[in-house]
């Protein structure tokens, strides 16, 4: 299954999944100041990380999948880009589709990871009203020598703090870039197909 329409998108988001990290003293952290902050410490990671300046796979998806599981609501991701077949799954198969579609953002953002360290990010002021469940963090990622390219991440207020549950890149949504292969997927096989052919993906020798 292609990944490769958001191949900058990606390279943007890589700082901010890296970052997304709950800790006690930041949850009632407002949405911008949340971004600003995690992508900022992701930089410094991707600058100063040894092992992943080497480029080890390993390593950097083992800090995605710990940085983001608190911030991202997986299964609110997961059912945008189902779609409509997410609600004919059984809670299991929910929890399978999440997690395999975890796991295939994790391994296509580990792949992206190097080519985001001379990029800049730059964060738009906050338009929300006080009572807000949901917001959208406005950011553009400036790049020497070109346009920059937008990327607006979805959140919402949750009882664990904000959480971001789709990034729109260019104007487009990451999670629902993946609807129309699942939803043909999901036609041909069903849901238990869908999740085979994201297993297989993820089990798949990394590149």
């Amino acid at each position: 299954m292609s990944t490769t329409p958001l191949r900058v998108g990606v390279v943007a988001l890589c700082a901010a999944l890296l970052a997304l990290v709950a800790l006690p003293a930041f949850a009632q952290e407002a949405p911008d100041a949340l971004v600003k902050r995690v992508s900022q410490e992701a930089l410094d990671i991707i600058k100063t990380d040894a092992r992943v300046k080497a480029g080890d796979k390993a390593h950097i998806r083992e800090l995605i999948k710990a940085k983001i599981a608190p911030h991202f609501d997986m299964q609110r991701m997961t059912a945008l880009a189902v779609g409509r077949a997410w609600r004919q799954a059984t809670p299991e198969q929910k929890q399978r589709l999440s997690d395999e579609f975890e796991s295939l953002l994790i391994r296509t953002y580990s792949n992206a990871l190097d080519q985001y360290r001379d990029q800049q990010l730059d964060y738009k002021p906050l338009r929300v009203q006080p009572d807000s469940n949901e917001v959208t963090v406005r950011t553009e990622v400036v790049r020497p020598g070109q346009q920059p390219v937008s990327i607006d991440y979805s959140m919402e207020k949750t009882p664990a703090g904000w959480k971001a549950y789709d990034v729109i890149v260019g104007g487009v949504s990451l999670v629902t870039n993946y609807r129309d292969e699942f939803a043909q997927q999901v036609s041909q096989g069903g849901i238990d197909s869908l999740i085979k052919a994201l297993a297989a993906k993820n089990a798949a020798p990394t590149q």
